[in-house]
């Protein structure tokens, strides 16, 4: 029974994890998408910002130098859309020079969480043909029945029957 039970457990393992290398390829694509349109926005805020003799962060400076609370804010705003995407131009970078077992790693220990959110919830199941995917299943099969089944005998050990001596 406990070894039917981590039989189980280890394939629903495995079919889980197998999916982190879809799910990253998926996230990469989004990613892509992202930094696509962040650089359309930070192109047009330097181009303004050239055409008025000054640097990006002197511009931004510009904003809070008004004294507007809107203008402030809308500083403040593109400040941090600016922010965004250095960041997720470095993790583009990142990961498109990783293997396929980095990107997946990656993704879990440093992935953006707005943009995994997003691809979690438009995420479809793919069945794993690649050596990745695969890894990543006998990974997970190995991981989940040696958990189950360590987990399953500690808590049967207090019910064994004991030998006579």
């Amino acid at each position: 029974m406990i070894r039917t039970l981590a039989l189980f457990f280890g394939l629903l393992s495995a079919g889980s994890l197998s999916q982190l290398p879809e799910f990253a390829q998926q996230y990469g694509q989004r990613l892509g998408g992202a930094v696509d349109e962040l650089a359309t926005i930070a192109a047009d805020f330097d181009a303004s910002a050239d055409r008025a003799g000054l640097s990006r962060d002197e511009a931004l400076e510009q904003y809070s130098a008004e004294g507007n609370g809107f203008l402030i804010d809308r500083g403040r705003d593109m400040g941090r859309t600016l922010a965004r995407y250095e960041k997720l131009s470095a993790q583009q970078r990142a990961f498109e020079t990783a293997d396929p077992i980095e990107r997946s790693l990656t993704l879990v220990t440093n992935g953006d969480v707005e943009l995994a959110n997003e691809t979690l919830s438009a995420f479809r199941p793919a069945v794993p043909v690649t050596a990745e995917g695969f890894l990543f299943a006998g990974a997970g099969f190995l991981a989940g029945f040696v958990a189950l089944f360590a987990l399953l005998k500690l808590i049967a050990l207090p019910f064994r029957r004991r030998r006579p001596v």
